[in-house]
């Protein structure tokens, strides 16, 4: 089963998640699947669990039966990590989960997680409105609870003048 994906039927695996197995990651456990918010997962052993990709190694048993926490995975982060589950920031040194990109929120530093070259990510999602924001926690759009609230967010201060709102 090297690099194929795992055929299950529905009785195992609820329809939102669905699998696949990197040629590089044989070890069991290292299998993704999609969250429910379309973003990359980890899929648990009992293969219908599927948890976002920042929960695993996190210290918190978030699989049913704690797969997540495995010291085999866990012994040697990054390292130890099955590669669908990084990220890699414009400086290739530093690293993030592979769910954290394109999420809206600098996690790199350098906004390279949600900025070109380094990713694709799509425009600003329905709940953000896209600005130069002055706030370096966002990049490119700032969440739409932030507009007029009197509290410069953009560069241009069309969060105050311009954007719609929630």
């Amino acid at each position: 089963r090297q690099g194929t994906c795992f055929e299950f039927s529905a009785l195992r695996l609820s329809p939102e998640v669905w699998c696949w197995r990197h040629e590089q990651d044989l070890r069991p456990g290292a299998q993704a699947c999609v969250t429910l918010t379309n973003r990359t997962g980890f899929l648990c052993h009992d293969q219908r669990s599927c948890i976002p990709a920042s929960r695993v190694c996190d210290g918190l048993r978030t699989c049913p039966h704690g797969d997540d926490e495995d010291e085999s995975l866990c012994q040697d982060v990054p390292q130890s990590l099955p590669s669908f589950l990084l990220a890699h920031c414009g400086d290739r040194a530093s690293w993030i989960y592979s769910d954290q990109k394109c999420d809206g929120i600098n996690n790199c530093g350098d906004c390279s997680d949600e900025l070109s070259p380094v990713t694709a990510c799509p425009p600003c999602d329905p709940g953000w409105w896209h600005c130069s924001p002055t706030v370096f926690q966002y990049c490119s759009c700032i969440p739409r609870t932030l507009c007029q609230d009197h509290v410069q967010h953009c560069s241009d201060w069309s969060d105050e003048y311009s954007c719609p709102g929630p």
